[in-house]
């Protein structure tokens, strides 16, 4: 599972940090921020056969922060676009 750019990108978490994967996303002026992952084949048919998918998130000790899993495209249109130029992709 690979994150990846998309029209709306605006912003590259972990973009300076070579200790983790860059995180391409569009990040909205209210702190939402969305992120794409495209599946390999292999990926597509474990997820098909078993059903699972698992998330792990780095909270460094503080506390979590909602998260939300969707195989459908979020709505972003008419919100307010983050201070980063959007990235065309």
């Amino acid at each position: 599972m690979k994150p990846v750019k998309f029209k709306e990108t605006n912003t590259i978490f972990a973009k300076d940090q070579p200790q983790y994967l860059q995180l391409p996303a569009f990040k909205d002026a209210e702190g939402r921020v969305t992120v794409c992952y495209h599946l390999t084949i292999w990926e597509r048919l474990t997820v098909l056969f078993k059903g699972n998918i698992w998330f792990q998130s780095l909270t460094f000790n503080k506390p979590l922060q909602p998260q939300k899993l969707s195989v459908k495209r979020p709505d972003m249109r008419g919100i307010k676009r983050g201070v980063s130029e959007c990235y065309k992709a």
